[in-house]
């Protein structure tokens, strides 16, 4: 089965895997059973698996495999140094792990882990140790609690990480709450990058720090197009960050939402999964749909066929929507699973058994995908 296409579903009660088989979707394997997995990631670079487990007890753990499950080793999770304290003067200690990203082509062993309480680690050595990036943590701007704040948690996180594929030295991560920050040397400095952005939720909603992005991803043929969910819309940058650009549809459901997918050649080409708001995090109208968008965001369409149009509560988590060319695909927080062949026009539902879903990665050794 080496090299097919295969989904890997992280939910509150395991990590799921399917695979297609005679054209269908069907559930492969089911590995850390009754563990919440909160994180799943497949590097391509070294077919290495990813998954983040939240004990309960034990707190975070990370787990990777490099024969696509069959074995599976726990690594040390990313440690911050005792010396490493928070705006309140408490030492700084590992709440969750919430993104990995591979570090470049030509970095094959390079990863950056994103965590709460806010801060960024990088591996040299796939995973077998991290080291916190300092110049991140100590960011003048950190130092002001209300530029680095937790949007519905006690902490700051950090939930996206995009590479530029033509200049692994060039990293962008968003954080909730703070904003989008952009290196160019490799992580020994950092520049806040959220013209355009808005904060309505603050006295100044035009603040440089402070944003809350939900989630952000970079076209991997244009990398200068970068794309967020955020708490404030959807908005679009085609300078590298420099600008972003507000294109929700302020009369339609392309708003309020966690998801996002992008098409990896196409930068005018993106998907959403709405929800009503902050206040209510349920679908609009009690009707489960994608919006998606094919000239930049300038218009909207709603994407409803076979979705559920009734009584729907479900949400999408940011980590839980995932594309890989014509395949998309998106778990909920009630359990079910949708995938799509034909870029969202419509949709199968393949499980309403899981637990909640945390997030998806579909996964292709041969495909090119978005990060």
């Amino acid at each position: 089965m080496k090299g097919s296409r295969t989904l890997l579903a992280g939910t509150s009660k395991g990590l799921v895997v399917y695979r297609k088989v005679n054209g269908n979707w069907k559930a492969a394997d089911v590995f850390f059973r009754g563990m919440p997995v909160t994180l799943v990631y497949a590097d391509r670079r070294t077919n290495t698996w990813w998954a983040g487990i939240a004990h309960r007890h034990w707190g975070q753990k990370l787990h990777r495999s490099v024969d696509e499950g069959k074995n599976w080793t726990e690594v040390k999770a990313p440690k911050y140094p005792e010396t490493t304290k928070l705006s309140s003067g408490k030492s700084a200690t590992l709440k969750k792990i919430w993104t990995i990203e591979q570090a470049g082509l030509d970095r094959p062993n390079g990863l950056w882990i994103g965590t709460e309480p806010g801060g960024l680690f990088y591996s040299e050595d796939n995973g077998e140790s991290f080291f916190l990036v300092e110049s991140l943590w100590n960011h003048p701007s950190r130092s002001d609690e209300n530029q680095w704040f937790g949007a519905g948690r006690d902490h700051p996180f950090i939930h996206s990480i995009v590479v530029d594929p033509r200049d692994s030295d060039h990293v962008y991560i968003a954080v909730s709450c703070a904003g989008v920050f952009e290196t160019r040397d490799g992580g020994k400095n950092w520049n806040p990058q959220n013209k355009g952005l808005i904060a309505a939720y603050l006295p100044n909603p035009n603040v440089e720090v402070g944003h809350d992005p939900h989630r952000m991803l970079l076209c991997e043929a244009n990398p200068d197009v970068l794309w967020q969910q955020n708490h404030c819309g959807v908005f679009r940058s085609t300078d590298a960050g420099e600008n972003w650009v507000n294109v929700t549809d302020e009369k339609g459901l392309a708003n309020y939402g966690f998801a996002l997918a992008i098409d990896a050649e196409n930068p005018l080409r993106a998907w959403t999964i709405p929800a009503i708001s902050d206040l209510e995090r349920v679908a609009p109208d009690l009707a489960l749909c994608v919006c998606y968008t094919q000239d930049g965001g300038i218009s909207w369409q709603a994407l409803r066929k076979g979705l559920p149009q009734k009584n729907t509560f479900d949400i999408v988590f940011r980590h839980s929507f995932d594309n890989c060319q014509e395949t998309m695909a998106f778990g909920t927080t009630n359990g079910n699973l949708y995938v799509s062949e034909n870029y969202g026009e419509s949709w199968k539902l393949i499980s309403n058994n899981l637990a909640r879903v945390e997030s998806i990665f579909l996964y292709d050794l041969k495909s090119t995908r978005n990060q």
